[in-house]
């Protein structure tokens, strides 16, 4: 099952307090005070408010926090590049249900409890994106929801509820259009039928390591922590998370024999606290060829444009990131990408080609 991942905040009540207290009468004396002035009471001042302060977020919760928020991000700007780009993905197009969904389960151990506390998680399995543009969100499909049923089989929560969940939907995916799901949504059963989207079958992963760079192993592309704080804009990430589509298109890392290398950095950089001590150099990656970077760059620049982004400040990007982290930076994205005058130099003809093209209102294809 892939899908592709989101994830609602508690209420805080505040206590509020006031003193009531009776009036007193004065009663004035002839002497002291004349009966035509009478006396002004006193009123007691209000107490002030009570107010609880909310208690401070665990550094499980922060860590939580900022993975989901990254999560979020790449996924949103993966999803058009995957939708739109069926035609380029090179026979690696298939049928996805259009969400994610998780349990507590799904969490190690470290971040199940903060799970449970910010987002509700419990031991079913919980809508957490919903990827934009797909059968899923035009089905009404809602972040939030718990997924109950399977064409009317139940889904048993615990553990294994992922994994069920994926043996019930494959032969739905590979041979039907659609599944028929009963989602929970504030307590009460809701029916759906999801149509599926036909999207490129690459799972994007986040990286949880700070260098600046991105890898890929046939199937999946990472993106690391740096590199997402690196690329400024939607703009950037889009070129990166292409460029590293159409390495996978293009069979790269089975040309260059860098799949089972590749498969295991992302292994490790998916977890939540990988060994960086495995990350030194360039972890047995070898630099790409510049006629096959070339040749990706080609095919990305293509599918930014198809998946509706800026191509134009592509080449800028590229060449601040080399100028920045350099080849001599061992653990970054420029070691592994060395070429990057020769890369500029296609991608200028790429942007005028793609540039024609869109004024011809001609299909964008190489």
């Amino acid at each position: 099952m892939h899908v592709i991942t989101t994830l609602v905040p508690s209420r805080l009540r505040h206590g509020r307090r006031l003193a009531l207290l009776p009036l007193a009468l004065l009663t004035a004396c002839a002497s002291q005070v004349p009966l035509s002035t009478p006396s002004i009471p006193s009123f007691p001042s209000p107490a002030a408010p009570v107010v609880t302060a909310p208690p401070a977020p665990t550094p499980q919760q922060v860590m939580l926090r900022d993975i989901v928020a990254q999560q979020d991000r790449l996924y949103r700007v993966a999803a058009p590049l995957l939708v739109n780009n069926t035609e380029l993905c090179k026979g690696n197009a298939r049928n996805l249900l259009g969400f994610t969904a998780k349990s507590k389960y799904s969490f190690s151990d470290e971040l199940s409890e903060a799970a449970q506390q910010l987002y509700g998680m419990d031991d079913r399995l919980q809508v957490m994106g919903v990827l934009a543009g797909s059968g899923a969100a035009r089905s009404g499909i809602r972040v939030g929801d718990k997924l109950s049923m399977v064409e009317g089989k139940p889904v048993a929560p615990g553990p294994g509820a992922e994994r069920q969940a994926a043996t019930m939907l494959a032969p739905l995916i590979t041979s039907g259009t659609s599944a028929r799901l009963t989602m929970v949504r504030n307590g009460a059963p809701v029916q759906i039928t999801v149509p599926f989207t036909r999207a490129c079958a690459y799972s994007i992963e986040l990286g949880n390591a700070d260098n600046v760079s991105a890898y890929n192993d046939g199937r999946r592309v990472l993106i690391t922590r740096g590199m997402m704080n690196f690329a400024a804009s939607d703009n950037e990430l889009a070129y990166v998370l292409a460029k590293e589509m159409a390495h996978n298109s293009l069979n790269h890392a089975r040309l260059q024999r860098t799949t089972g290398t590749a498969g295991a950095i992302i292994d490790n950089l998916i977890r939540i606290r990988p060994d960086m001590s495995t990350m030194a150099g360039m972890s047995g990656m070898k630099p790409m060829p510049q006629a096959m970077d070339a040749a990706a760059d080609t095919l990305s620049l293509y599918m930014v444009a198809r998946a509706g982004y800026d191509i134009d400040a592509a080449p800028r990007f590229w060449e601040r990131l080399a100028s920045l982290y350099p080849p001599s930076t061992l653990s970054g994205y420029t070691a592994l990408h060395p070429a990057t005058s020769y890369r500029l130099s296609v991608m200028d003809k790429i942007l005028a080609d793609v540039k024609g093209k869109q004024a011809r209102r001609q299909p964008l294809l190489p």
